[in-house]
């Protein structure tokens, strides 16, 4: 009997398994970064439409991209995913179509945690919808995430172009993702590679000093705009005069596949910390009560927030967990469950646990760990 190979004494790492598809993307990037494959059992299965959907398999073929060597199967009824991670290379002209089940912003949010961890800078250009009330859209994550991933030291080149705009259309399956007829957006991300995450130390909010913001109308006569701006104004202008929103006007050009409009909101402090909010007109609001409804959803996130967006969270307590080993301390208000959760799996993963410590006071949460001094492994040495 022939002795085995060395590639056959080598242990494979057991698959971390996880029950039904809830924080999907979440464990798909902590599996990705820790080289730890998952695997997600009993997908839907009491649902009346069982299995994994349209766009998390479209997340899984996003993650594949980029990434040299992933192995990702699917049994027949679709409710078992493994996922066998893969090196995250990235590359320049990458192209992905996001469909219409889901918008941009559900895809490129998450890859926000692996792309500055390749081993070349990524550039890569996404289609579909830029802007809708389910996901983050492309300006709250150009505006408001970027700057976080900056905070942590990635060097300059961190960059997000929206080309087109694209709005939802009136139908909605997600089941037959690309047979709906919205979309027509396409935005251009460049990210460079982290040579270090360096610790973060936020723990002074600040009070806020101006309130910035952005209305866009596609394929709709271009003074709704307008409208959209007095209706945030006569809310904001009631605590803080300094208030400017820009209006953007996309024809037929760059509108897109459906007509629409939306704004987004950003409040900064006084220590450079960022609140957003988003909202995108719904059939039969008037532009007016848009605004106002933004404005409103960027006053209850200034009140919930310390020193990082509540859609941030995540993101942070990532790179914190992470970074050098030193202690990174951050503040937060309302922990929402996503971010419950994420501190849960980072445990699992990674084994970083996060000192969480509540102001009597103030209300805010001081959240702290020590980092895991983690190597990009995958960074080509120049």
């Amino acid at each position: 009997m022939p002795p085995p190979s060395a590639a056959a004494l080598v242990k494979k790492p057991k698959p971390i398994v996880y029950e039904s598809s809830n924080y999907f993307r979440q464990r798909i990037v902590l599996s990705l970064l820790s080289g730890r494959p998952c695997r997600f059992n009993n997908i839907r299965s009491e649902h009346a439409n069982p299995g994994v959907r349209g766009h998390e398999v479209k997340f899984l073929r996003l993650m594949e991209k980029i990434t040299d060597g992933t192995k990702i199967t699917i049994n027949d009824t679709g409710t078992q995913v493994t996922f066998r991670p893969g090196n995250i290379v990235n590359g320049r002209k990458l192209t992905f179509n996001c469909g219409t089940a889901r918008s941009i912003g559900y895809y490129l949010e998450h890859l926000l945690y692996v792309a500055p961890f390749g081993k070349k800078p990524l550039h890569i250009t996404f289609t579909g919808i830029t802007n809708d009330d389910q996901d983050p859209n492309v300006d709250i994550l150009r505006t408001t995430m970027l700057p976080v991933l900056q905070r942590f030291g990635l060097d300059d080149g961190l960059e997000l172009k929206i080309l087109k705009r694209g709005c939802r259309g009136s139908g909605r399956d997600d089941s037959k993702d690309d047979k709906q007829s919205a979309g027509g957006g396409e935005i251009v991300f460049q990210c460079p590679i982290f040579r270090q995450v360096t610790p973060l130390r936020a723990l002074l909010p600040g009070k806020v000093k101006r309130v910035r913001g952005i209305v866009y109308t596609a394929l709709t006569a271009s003074h709704t705009s307008n409208r959209v701006v007095d209706g945030a104004r006569s809310v904001l202008n009631n605590f803080i005069p300094n208030v400017f929103l820009y209006t953007e006007h996309f024809g037929k050009d760059k509108g897109g596949k459906a007509p629409g409009y939306g704004v987004s909101l950003i409040a900064e402090t006084t220590q450079g910390y960022l609140f957003s909010a988003q909202a995108t007109a719904q059939p039969r609001q008037q532009p007016e009560e848009l605004g106002k409804q933004c404005s409103r959803l960027l006053l209850e996130e200034i009140k919930r927030s310390g020193t990082t967006d509540r859609q941030c969270q995540c993101v942070t307590f990532a790179l914190m967990a992470l970074c050098s080993q030193d202690v990174s301390k951050v503040c937060v208000g309302e922990l929402t469950d996503y971010s419950v959760q994420f501190l849960r799996d980072l445990k699992k993963v990674f084994g970083v646990t996060f000192k969480l410590r509540r102001d009597p006071e103030t209300n805010l949460i001081y959240a702290s760990c020590v980092g895991v001094g983690y190597k990009n492994v995958n960074r080509k040495i120049t």
